[in-house]
């Protein structure tokens, strides 16, 4: 049976393509996001376009990825890739752009779900010329996030601006964990209407494949300890705090130990020269030989390198969510992940995995050491961890929620025009 036409969406992800490959520079949580909730959105029955902004010439205008789900690339600014601190400037283009869509297709989207506070401005400014319920979801606060690096940014201003803004007029914010909602409420403002609705993963994916047949399609030992990260090369990941943590004696003392490091880089950008201090620090504390720069995998073959880890380490100053944590336990992997953000949430603490102070190499030492000591507490926090994702963080539970959402955000709409909403 077929599900019943819910309406259109836009999903708008203006600097995460949900299209490109996971691990690139700008490509991560965000882009999964989209594209995981538009893919689920879509087996709901919503007609969902996700637009984001094209950044290769040679990229394809329109990438479909199931029916009724596609990404649509506008063109705002050079054909290129540019940093989304410089993206900015290029937004009221990119709005043009959305309009020209909407007239030259013939259609008008009543819902606009923005991502990440440039896509913010966006919907902000498509509210201002039609008649729209706008949502929107942060995925990173920049008043958290500039307490955590010691050089800010001069487009600070203008996004501590745009996202108080958002919070302030957009019709829904959904936060992604209890903690986010906290801090929009203490560190942004006191207005806005706030729904907590948490990040998914699939499944179906991340947990079809065991250790031993992971580590088997990976090459790697049975009788290895594997420690893995998996994210971008960014400082405030926190690579640098696993590296050292993992060089010292409580966890160097296991047999067999191995450091995987998996994502992409680009010799030359801030990722590159992020990889390339990382690989000189590794060298500095002679663990080259236990440490493996895997590089950019596709996203659905994380699973293997999920399932072959003992240990998944997500060391970040700060998370919103923190997607690979829930990969991770998706995949009946434990988790040692900084005690910051949505990790709180999603990781239970002596339950799925432990949580830990951020950027304390100590700490992280010896929470990856107590669980590499004890294989029958290590077999039970991976079951507590599948069993969690299960029942709390699936992306068609994600979309159940979300589909509600939508559905209420279109009956108040229709309530304002004086029309019946043909959805319900």
């Amino acid at each position: 049976m077929l599900p019943k036409n819910r309406g259109k969406v836009a999903l708008v992800s203006v600097h995460g393509d949900p299209a490109i490959d996971i691990g690139k520079e700008e490509a991560g949580g965000q882009n999964v996001y989209v594209r995981e909730v538009g893919e689920a959105l879509a087996r709901q029955g919503w007609q969902v376009d996700m637009f984001t902004r094209r950044s290769d010439e040679s990229q394809a205008e329109i990438v479909d990825h199931s029916p009724n789900c596609r990404t649509i690339r506008l063109t705002a600014g050079p054909q290129e890739f540019v940093p989304r601190q410089k993206i900015f400037d290029y937004l009221p283009e990119f709005v043009t752009a959305f309009f020209d869509f909407q007239h030259q297709h013939q259609t008008i989207y009543p819902l606009i779900h923005t991502n990440y506070w440039l896509s913010a401005w966006v919907g902000m400014e498509i509210k201002k010329l039609q008649t729209v319920r706008h949502l929107h979801t942060y995925h990173s606060l920049g008043a958290v996030k500039y307490r955590s690096i010691k050089t800010i940014p001069l487009i600070a201003k203008t996004r501590l601006r745009v996202e108080k803004q958002c919070l302030e007029t957009a019709d829904t914010i959904i936060a992604t964990s209890p903690q986010e909602q906290k801090h929009m409420q203490t560190l942004v403002s006191q207005q806005g209407n706030i729904t907590v609705i948490p990040c998914g993963t699939n499944i179906d994916c991340f947990g079809s494949i065991d250790c031993d047949n992971g580590r088997a399609k990976l090459g790697i030992n049975p009788d290895d300890k594997v420690v893995m990260y998996a994210g971008r090369f960014d400082q405030r990941k926190g690579i640098e705090t696993l590296v050292r943590a993992v060089a010292k004696d409580e966890v160097k003392r296991h047999k067999n130990l191995k450091l995987m490091i998996v994502g992409g880089f680009t010799p030359g950008e801030s990722d590159g020269l992020e990889k390339e201090r990382i690989a000189n620090i590794v060298h500095e504390l002679d663990i080259e030989d236990i440490t493996t720069f895997v590089g950019r995998v596709q996203h659905e073959d994380l699973a293997a390198y999920y399932a072959a880890a003992d240990i998944c380490v997500v060391p970040s100053h700060y998370e919103p969510f923190g997607l690979v944590a829930i990969e991770a336990m998706a995949s009946r992997t434990p988790v040692v992940a900084s005690k910051v953000g949505g990790l709180k949430f999603s990781v239970a603490d002596e339950v799925t995995g432990l949580l830990v102070p951020p950027q304390d190499e100590a700490a992280f030492a010896q929470a990856i050491d107590s669980i590499l000591a004890n294989p029958q507490w290590h077999k039970q926090l991976g079951t507590n961890a599948r069993e969690r994702v299960e029942a709390k963080f699936s992306w068609d539970g994600v979309a159940n929620q979300l589909d509600q959402q939508y559905l209420s955000e279109l009956n108040k709409l229709y309530e304002e025009l004086g029309l019946f909403n043909p959805a319900v």
